[in-house]
């Protein structure tokens, strides 16, 4: 090829708006086989989508100029919380330019099937209809799920991150006390900051020094890199109390979302991620007093 006879960029011809999306589902003109080029639209970088889209596949969306996340998910009809959940997002992150985001094809979310789940057992962790399941994604009403496949929870919920609360603040210690419930989640170590934060309190030990689960339950955020709002890498289980408590700071977590487990268990490590300075774990208890 040469500037004479190289194939030129132009929009897709396509009766059809949304099979024009680009950024949504990467439909789009090809060119020579080997680039998309997006519709344009009369209002934006987006072609102007007058229906829903009905597809079953989980969409990439590029982030554009003026874009927020209540006007993409409107564009491709799922709730704002989809967006967060699937794209690990706190409350009041501000998606930038170029971002990447997963849209899932519906409300709700995807989750990756563990040892032990049954269709009904995630129906009722994560506030899902057990028909709607199945239709989704295909499934027969007694098949075996495949540990570690992806399935997709329409209308399912799932809790939003926390936010992390500054030293100088203190907030979420009304609640209850559960005598004896609780174990502390480190041997050793002092406490190096009483109350503060959101009902938390900082344990230090050298970095290191087994987490333990301060009680049974299933962990429901294993987040692993990145700030995290303050809480680097973070553990949040969720208790048959109808409580949680969060492990932050770690130097590593060794148990992933959707885990059981019990009291004094090994979860994680202690480190200096996030917002520290010390070796030290932030224990938080969401919904009791804290006993420590």
């Amino acid at each position: 090829m040469n500037s004479q006879n190289i194939p030129l960029p132009h929009a897709p011809l396509n009766s059809s708006l949304p099979a024009a999306l680009g950024n949504g589902d990467m439909s789009g003109a090809i060119i020579g086989q080997s680039a998309i080029l997006s519709v344009i639209g009369p209002e934006g970088s987006m072609a102007n989508i007058e229906e829903k889209r009905s597809s079953d596949q989980v969409s990439i969306y590029i982030v554009q100029e003026g874009d927020n996340l209540a006007g993409i998910a409107k564009m491709f009809g799922v709730s704002i919380n989809t967006i967060m959940w699937a794209n690990n997002l706190n409350r009041g992150d501000l998606i930038a330019v170029g971002q990447t985001l997963v849209i899932l094809p519906v409300s709700g979310i995807s989750y990756a099937v563990q040892k032990g789940d049954t269709i009904e057992s995630i129906a009722k962790k994560w506030k899902g209809d057990v028909n709607e399941i199945i239709q989704f994604n295909d499934l027969s009403p007694s098949q075996t799920l495949a540990v570690g496949s992806t399935i997709i929870i329409p209308n399912g919920e799932a809790p939003l991150l926390p936010s992390y609360t500054p030293r100088g603040s203190y907030r979420g210690g009304s609640g209850p006390y559960y005598a004896g419930y609780y174990i502390r989640p480190i041997v050793g170590g002092r406490k190096t900051q009483g109350l503060h934060g959101y009902n938390a309190v900082d344990l230090a030990n050298f970095c290191g020094t087994p987490i333990m689960a301060s009680a049974s339950g299933d962990v429901i955020i294993s987040r692993s890199g990145g700030w995290n709002g303050g809480y680097g890498n973070f553990i949040i289980i969720d208790h048959y109390n109808g409580t949680q408590t969060l492990y932050a700071h770690n130097s590593s977590n060794i148990v992933s979302t959707g885990w059981h487990v019990v009291q004094g268990q090994v979860i994680g490590y202690v480190g200096i991620t996030g917002n520290t300075t010390g070796c030290h774990v932030h224990f938080e208890v969401r919904g009791a007093k804290n006993p420590f």
